[in-house]
């Protein structure tokens, strides 16, 4: 690999998302908070994109619906950063609801493929999501506010470690430097 023997560069970038991983969980709140702003930062550029190309487009018969749908991204995007605790609300019940979908789901094939191996792990991992998601759904408010930060620290975390073991994999393929 050409560029194994910039191992360092690997491990260095994944201690530095392990180290943000952990300020991110030291502070949850605040992290849940930008995202949601940031979400409708995004939110609005869309709408503003999605408006342009509408405008830019006028004979297409969808016209009226594309800039209907543009004009609704840019004020859920508003109302996201002037609200983020009650959007940050709003995201967690979204994901409270696909965590007991996906739960049950989960669930219902299980038990409808009991005869095959391991079914009883899938059954296990839908149960478990379905708990999840009643008890974040159970504890909104305040699930609300630390919900995404948390995802987010996780994420962080877990990819700093996979950097990490990329960059130290890497470093027992690099030939040796030295001619002896």
């Amino acid at each position: 690999m050409p560029f194994a023997h910039k191992w360092t560069l690997f491990v260095g970038l994944g201690i530095a998302l392990v180290i943000l991983g952990f300020v991110a969980c030291v502070d949850a709140v605040s992290v849940t908070l930008a995202s949601t702003m940031f979400i409708g930062v995004l939110l609005i550029f869309a709408g503003i994109m999605q408006g342009v190309h509408a405008l830019a487009v006028k004979d297409w018969g969808g016209f009226l619906f594309s800039l209907l749908c543009a004009g609704l991204y840019i004020v859920a995007g508003a109302l996201l950063i002037k609200e983020p605790v009650s959007g940050s609300v709003a995201i967690t019940v979204f994901a409270s609801v696909c965590f007991v979908v996906v739960g049950v789901l989960r669930s219902v094939m299980a038990l409808q493929y009991r005869n095959l191996p391991g079914w009883g792990i899938i059954l296990g991992s839908g149960l478990i999501s379905l708990v999840v998601g009643v008890c974040l759904y159970a504890s909104l408010p305040w699930s609300g506010l630390w919900l995404i930060g948390t995802f987010i620290a996780v994420e962080l975390i877990a990819s700093g470690i996979g950097w990490i073991q990329f960059g130290l994999a890497l470093r027992q393929n690099t030939p040796p430097s030295g001619n002896l």
